[in-house]
This record gives C-alpha cells, sequence and structure tokens, in this order.
C-alpha cells in the first residue's frame, strides 16, 4: 500500500523513509497506464478472488482460476509478484481491471516477436485439425500448414495431435494475429547437417545402419543420416519374396552394405542379404544328385513347381517330372502353393544357381513292368483318353496309354479321321503291336484282331474272274471297288465304260460287274476292268448253251451206250 499524506501534516514529522517511498509511489502511479502489462504484489487470496496491488489508489481483484495449472493447484500465493494487464482503470468508483492472462498474453507476443526477428526456435503443442494444416498453442494460437509438418506429405494429420514439437516461424503478423510456423524447415536443416557428416565417411563395402524410410514395389528407401539409399528388392535376400513389405517396416533400423555410390548425383545402392552368406555356396555339398530332399512348393508356373529347400535355395520340379501320367497338363493337378513335398535331386548347376527336381522318381515306374503285363501279341481293353488326326490313344492302366494308329484301325473302312469311328470314352479291344519302354511308346492295333485279308487273297481270287462290287472312292484316274470286307481293287479310267461324264454313271455305293486283270498281294493291289467283264458277259451266254448242249448230247452218248451194254450183257 502506499503511504498516506495530507495538506495538515506537518512536514516535520514526515520521516526520509515515509518521503521516499511516498515518492516511489508517485513515481509508480504516474508510469501506470490502462492498456499495458505492469507488475504487481498478491496482498490477499480470498474466495474465488485474488487482490492485487499494482502501486496505485486502488488495488484490483482477479479471478483464481487464472492462477490454477493444468492440474487445477494454485500456483501464487501472498506476497508474490505477478505480472498483470492493466485493461481499465476507475477512479470514480476505486477499482481496477487487471487479468492474468492477458498479460501471459501480450508476453508470449513479445517473446514471439523476438523468436520471429532472430530466427529461432519455439516449442508448441498441436492442438487442432483445421483447414489446410494444424492449429498450434505456442502461447498463442499458431498455424502449421500440412506440407510443412514433415518432409514428406503426412496422410493422418490427427496421429499428430497432442503432440509437443519444434517449429520455426516463417511467417509473422502481430497487428493481424497471423502466425505461421514450419517444422519442415527444421527437418531439412537437420538433415542437411546428417548428410555432411553422412558423405564424409560414404564408401562402397561399408557396413551402416539406416532407417526404413519408404516402401515401394522394387524396394526400400533408407535413411542412412540426411540421404537416402535405396535397397532393391533382389538384393533383400537370396530366397524369393514378392513384395519388400515382407521383410521391412517403416521405422525399422536395418544394417546394409554399401553396393555402389554415385558422388555426383549422390546415389547409393543398397545390400542387406550381402552381408549374410550366400547358401548357394554349399548347394553341391548340401543337395547332391540323387539326394532326397524336403521341401515347400512356393510357385507354379505352368511347365511346373518351385520348391523352396531353405533360405535362397529353390529347386524347379518341371511337370514331366512330377507323375508318370503324361495326362497331366498343369501343375496345380498335383500340388498347391504352400504344399510341403518330397522330391529327388536330378541336377545342380551352381553357376546358374538351378537345381532340378524329380517327383515320379519317387515311385516306380510303370514302365519297369509293362512289357510282362502286356507281351506283344496280346490283346488288352481300355476307354478312348484322346483321339488326334494320327489315331486314337487307348488307357490301358493309370499312366499307360497305348496309340492305335489310324492305319491299324480297320483292314477295309478308309477312316479319313478316327472320329469318324470312335469318340472319348469307347471301350475297345487291341492287339499289342509294339513297345518301347525307353521313349515310353505302346503301340495298338484295331485291325490286327482279325485276319489280313491280302494274306488269303491268292486262294479266293484268279486272273479273268468275274466278280461284283460297290464302288467306294473316286480318283482322279479312275474309282475303286470294293469286293470284299477289307480288299479293294482299282478300275482305271481306261477300263470304264463310260469314260465321259464318268462320275454321274459310277456314284458311290453302286455295285458293277469287273474282271480281275491282276493281283498282287504284296502290294495289296488288284486291277479290275469293266470292260472286259462286260465283253465276257456278251460272250457268256453262248458259252452257256454250248456247254448245255455238250451236256444233252453226253446224255444221250449214255443212254446209247447203256443200251448197248444191256444188250451185250444178255
Amino acid at each position: 500500500m502506499s503511504t498516506d499524506f495530507n495538506l495538515d501534516t506537518n512536514p516535520s514529522d514526515i520521516s526520509q523513509e515515509d518521503f521516499a517511498s511516498f515518492f516511489d509511489d508517485y513515481l509508480n502511479q504516474r508510469s501506470i497506464r490502462e492498456q499495458s502489462v505492469v507488475k504487481g504484489q498478491v496482498i490477499g487470496i480470498e474466495g474465488d478472488w485474488v487482490t492485487v496491488d499494482v502501486g496505485y489508489k486502488a488495488e484490483g481483484i482477479i479471478s483464481k482460476n487464472q492462477f490454477l495449472n493444468e492440474e487445477g493447484e494454485l500456483t501464487i500465493e501472498v506476497g508474490d509478484t505477478v505480472d498483470v494487464y492493466l485493461d481499465t482503470m476507475h477512479e470514480d468508483e476505486g477499482q481496477l481491471i487487471l487479468s492474468k492472462e492477458k498479460a501471459d498474453q501480450m508476453k508470449a507476443w513479445e517473446e514471439i516477436s523476438k523468436a520471429y526477428e532472430n530466427n529461432q526456435i519455439v516449442t508448441g503443442q498441436i492442438t487442432q485439425r483445421v483447414k489446410g494444416g494444424l492449429s498450434v498453442d505456442i502461447g498463442v494460437k499458431a498455424f502449421l500448414p500440412g506440407s510443412q509438418v514433415d518432409l514428406r506429405p503426412v496422410k493422418n494429420l490427427e496421429k499428430l495431435l497432442g503432440e509437443d514439437m519444434d517449429f520455426r516461424i516463417i511467417k509473422f503478423n502481430r497487428r493481424r494475429g497471423n502466425i505461421v510456423l514450419s517444422r519442415r524447415v527444421l527437418l531439412e536443416e537437420e538433415r542437411q547437417v546428417k548428410r555432411t557428416e553422412t558423405l564424409k565417411s560414404l564408401e562402397v563395402g561399408a557396413i551402416v545402419d539406416g532407417v526404413v524410410k519408404n516402401i515401394t514395389d522394387y524396394g526400400a528407401f533408407i535413411d542412412l543420416g540426411g540421404i537416402d539409399g535405396l535397397l532393391h528388392i533382389t538384393d533383400m535376400t537370396y530366397g524369393r519374396i514378392t513384395h519388400p513389405s515382407e521383410m521391412v517396416k517403416v521405422g525399422q533400423v536395418l544394417e546394409v552394405k554399401i553396393l555402389k555410390y554415385d558422388a555426383e548425383s549422390q546415389r547409393v545402392s543398397l545390400g542387406y542379404k550381402q552381408i549374410r552368406p550366400d547358401p548357394w555356396e554349399e548347394v553341391e555339398f548340401k543337395y547332391p544328385v540323387g539326394a532326397i530332399v524336403r521341401g515347400k512348393v512356393v510357385s507354379m508356373p505352368d511347365y511346373g513347381a518351385f520348391i523352396e529347400l531353405e533360405d535362397g535355395i529353390e529347386g524347379l520340379v518341371h511337370i514331366s517330372e512330377m507323375t508318370w501320367n503324361k495326362r497331366i497338363k498343369h501343375p496345380s493337378k498335383l500340388v498347391e502353393v504352400g504344399d510341403v513335398v518330397e522330391a529327388k535331386v536330378l541336377g545342380v548347376d551352381v553357376e546358374g544357381q538351378r537345381i532340378s527336381l524329380g517327383m515320379r522318381q519317387l515311385e516306380s515306374n510303370p514302365w519297369d513292368l509293362v512289357e510282362e503285363s502286356y507281351p506283344i501279341g496280346s490283346i488288352v481293353s481300355g476307354k478312348v483318353r484322346n483321339i488326334t488326326d494320327f489315331g486314337i490313344f487307348v488307357g490301358v492302366e493309370e499312366g499307360i496309354d497305348g496309340l492305335v494308329h489310324i492305319s491299324d484301325l480297320s483292314w477295309s473302312q478308309r477312316i479319313r479321321h478316327p472320329s469318324e469311328v470312335y469318340k472319348k470314352g469307347d471301350e475297345v479291344e487291341a492287339r499289342v503291336l509294339n513297345i518301347d519302354r525307353d521313349g515310353e511308346r505302346f503301340s495298338l492295333g484295331i485291325k490286327q484282331l482279325s485276319d489280313d485279308p491280302w494274306l488269303s487273297v491268292h486262294s479266293r481270287y484268279f486272273l479273268g474272274q468275274l466278280v461284283k462290287g460297290r464302288i467306294v472312292s473316286h480318283t482322279d484316274f479312275g474309282i475303286f471297288v470294293e469286293i470284299e470286307d477289307g480288299v479293294e481293287g482299282l478300275v482305271h479310267m481306261s477300263e470304264l465304260l463310260h469314260e465321259e461324264e464318268w462320275e454321274a454313271h459310277y456314284q458311290l455305293g453302286v455295285e458293277i460287274s469287273v474282271e480281275i486283270r491282276r493281283i498282287d498281294p504284296h502290294d495289296r493291289k488288284i486291277s479290275l476292268s469293266e470292260k472286259d467283264a462286260v465283253q465276257r458277259g456278251d460272250n457268256q451266254t453262248s458259252v452257256e448253251e454250248y456247254m448245255a448242249r455238250q451236256g444233252e448230247s453226253s446224255s444221250r452218248l449214255g443212254d446209247v451206250l447203256g443200251d448197248l451194254s444191256k444188250k451185250l450183257g444178255s
């Protein structure tokens, strides 16, 4: 409180100390003005109010809430000196309007102004997501644009709410109350310092620690300290992965090896698998030819299945080595990705990093017993499994198909395509003609179930014989006539009665008479003539009549001789 004096006060009664105090109070009151921050002393705390003396004729009161911390605790006590904002002075009412909060804000603006002028760092708490960025409390409300949050765009800004961070003030306007912050500027400065230090020690072959910064389909970018290096997916592991995220995560600390470094472009290529032993160095000892191995199916193209034997070591089971059954057209009919299978090592190429495996080699080969089970000449039965232009395949047993060539389907029929006679699923019988175990070929014949009519053709036909046959086909040089099942002969164009417009006269299926002119059983050929047959046919009547007359004469001669014999006998 100030010292009280009035006009009745005797100057001799005023001590030197009181006068000094009075003079200080007088100067203080003259310096106090509205809309400014002044110092005051807490002289009382009662109820919800705090009484503060700022050295004026009257005291002011402030709500106690303005002196509470975040935990709700009072931060002052009687006798403390505090900075307060003098809003207005009502001298008539003897009252001062004071504010602790406004004083704090005024001080904050002063400090922020100094920080901006001196390019200093300020600390604040992210409080709210707003349009275009975030709201930050640095003592007063400030704006942090989304582009200034980090070195790379941050997709989820909400996750930063409540975080305390350092910033640089990049725009400041106290009159408008506008403050714009940047965290990115600080990160770039920090990164540049790290980059300078990192470049001093960067060399090919060095093993360094880095932090996974970003992951793409083709690899991961590793922050080595202010400079990024690319860890390509092919340099992550000796094994098989489909995406880098299977091995690394953003933020993970990783030990890597520097494979390449271009100082001009500052591009760095990194390797992870290169700091570990190459499993192919011992593959010949671990997986010798003939060994039985076990692994997991990791990939399945159309031509086979890749089996992972260990991390970085895979072998291929070609589809032809998966089963003895050649009807399997895709590996998925036998295995699936993820299956654990056994196989036999067929070959190892260390330089090419290839291992050939076989699964069928672990099973007995049905071709080993086929000759014993189906001797040549024996008759087998089975269903038609497939039809091609050149014949039909008959399933003899699982994994064993026999081929009946189109030429072995029939002795007699002229078959243009096997589908004219057979369809899939038909049950047929056939005779075993030949077995090629090494080539895995099984030859069958259906026509061989009956005798070849050409073998005995001479016993049934002779030169000059008149026969009848059915026209079965046309050619440019004549027609073929079937004279019995499986035996055909050619009537040359010159031996036809009707050489002109012959197709109209000789339609398929029509029966004509012909004479046999030539027989060649070896080449399965018979030459026929229609002209000779007709000529023989014209003369045939006279011959028959002559033979008939000869027969009558012989009969009469026999009767005479019989009568003569009776007479002589009597």
